[in-house]
């Protein structure tokens, strides 16, 4: 495993939690020498981790569509950054570039990245790993949502299962490099 897509809020969020969580996983991930793709913000967690990254020594590499450049400020001191036309090709290039997907805490456009990865691995599209970063409980309302979301049979107990959850970042890093086959 050489890189991990992170998806996580343009907002630091209402509590210090979430960036000490944000710069806990930089840490898991500088540790296991795997690289960090985000969304290329400079702002809120994902600037959080993409500066802690940079300053342990690793890499991060942020794809940002040309209309969010000004708003999220682009983060110009990456190792790479790319600009994209939208949402679309950023989300693509985004999976293409990682080997597994983490969502950290954020909001709708957090849920909307992650669950697209979800739904591309019940389709068979990727197989790759997927896991949410259960930073405080954060993920508890929408685990519990997803298992509802099974017994109510709108969801097969496999796909279900395919997001890995964790509250602690150096376990879930394992995890996924576990799911993807690598020790």
């Amino acid at each position: 495993m050489k890189s991990i897509a992170v998806y996580c809020g343009a907002s630091d969020g209402a509590r210090p939690i979430y960036a000490d969580a944000a710069r806990t996983l930089a840490r898991a991930l500088v540790d296991h020498n795997i690289a960090l793709v985000y969304g290329g913000g400079k702002v809120g967690l994902m600037g959080v981790i993409a500066d802690e990254v940079l300053r342990l020594g690793g890499e991060a590499t942020g794809v940002i569509p040309r209309a969010l450049v000004e708003r999220e400020v682009g983060h110009a001191g990456l190792t790479r950054l790319f600009v994209v036309k939208d949402m679309h090709e950023r989300k693509a290039m985004m999976a293409e570039l990682s080997d597994g997907f983490i969502a950290m805490a954020g909001g709708m456009g957090t849920l909307e990245e992650l669950f697209e990865m979800v739904t591309w691995a019940q389709l068979g599209i990727h197989a790759k790993p997927i896991g949410l970063l259960n930073t405080d409980g954060f993920y508890d309302g929408l685990i519990g949502f997803v298992r509802h979301q099974q017994e109510e049979g709108f969801v097969r107990p496999a796909h279900a299962g395919l997001m890995n959850v964790d509250a602690d970042a150096e376990a879930l890093v394992k995890r996924l490099r576990d799911a993807a086959g690598m020790v």
